[in-house]
């Protein structure tokens, strides 16, 4: 009788414990490899990475959108929603150009991302774990960010919920090309430490032109990270029907000067100040996060707004 019972019970152990075991690799594990192109080449996931450490705003931003949580971020600035992130439970792992080595190491990570600032850092960080760059060009910024996005997807699988969200960000964007290429002339300053630069198309800025539609107050602009050095006059000379300004101080945490920089005569005797079409951009998605998935979105939908309301 105590054998009989014995048995059915140690076959139902057996098989929840079978159970248990697959469920759990179920959450790691994978059918096949998953194999990614990055900026400095190729990394291949026989598993989903658990801890994983990111350099790059914009990656933490899509990350953050995917349902993804991520263990270490440098310290900074960041926008109000990955605040969870500044938090002092959450590692900080050096800054966007610098990392801290030891705390990497610490933090045992089963992936590094960077991108930009941080690329150069890439060869170092790849000797301590897996390692991919993010980093998007001035002139490829939309499809290659796009691309990121899916990248992302793919490594965590989550690629239905990353096509969804990039559906929407096309879907808005053609329609706010549609109507930027109609609004007149733009021109767009960076303000930091008092002094001005203007970014024109090919630029770091330059997806407003090439990829949000709107049509440049000057064709030369700058290429690569820095701006042309500008001015009051020559905002004046340039006479945009819109200006769109980036006040990369705000952007890093110090007091923004921006709008008692622009509020002058000179600055008042353009097309775009009379009709109040001065657009104070979002410092932190314009200059730190760039590429995020939400950052895109929102930056979208605030230049859809401006156009809209104006």
């Amino acid at each position: 009788m105590m054998t009989t019972m014995k048995r059915p019970f140690r076959l139902a152990m057996a098989l929840m414990a079978t159970a248990i075991s697959f469920g759990f690799a179920g959450e790691s594990a994978r059918a096949a490899d998953v194999t990614i192109k990055h900026a400095k080449g190729e990394a291949t996931f026989s598993e989903v990475p658990k801890k994983v450490l990111t350099f790059d705003l914009a990656a933490l931003d899509t990350l953050t959108a995917l349902g993804i949580e991520v263990s270490g971020v440098p310290a900074g600035n960041k926008p109000a929603y990955l605040s969870k992130y500044a938090s002092e439970n959450v590692a900080k792992i050096g800054t966007f150009f610098e990392p801290d080595y030891e705390a990497v190491n610490a933090a045992e990570p089963d992936l590094i991302i960077v991108a930009g600032r941080s690329s150069a850092k890439f060869d170092d960080l790849a000797k301590i774990a897996p390692t991919i760059d993010l980093t998007v060009s001035a002139e490829q910024f939309l499809p290659q960010a796009q691309e990121n996005v899916r990248t992302l997807g793919k490594i965590f699988g989550k690629e239905k919920e990353a096509e969804a969200l990039l559906e929407k960000l096309a879907s808005s964007t053609a329609d706010l090309k549609a109507k930027a290429g109609q609004q007149g002339k733009a021109l767009l300053v960076l303000t930091t430490g008092g002094k001005m630069s203007s970014y024109g198309p090919g630029s770091r800025f330059g997806m407003l032109f090439s990829d949000y539609g709107f049509v440049p107050a000057e064709e030369t602009g700058a290429k690569g990270t820095h701006g042309n050095p500008s001015s009051y006059e020559y905002i004046l000379e340039k006479n945009p029907d819109w200006l769109f300004v980036i006040d990369r101080d705000a952007a890093i945490g110090r007091d923004g000067a921006a709008r008692k920089m622009l509020d002058n005569e000179v600055v008042g005797q353009t097309t775009a100040s009379k009709n109040n079409h001065v657009v104070y951009l979002d410092p932190v998605a314009w200059y730190l996060v760039g590429g995020g998935i939400t950052a895109m979105q929102n930056t979208v939908d605030d230049l859809s707004k401006a156009i809209s309301t104006n």
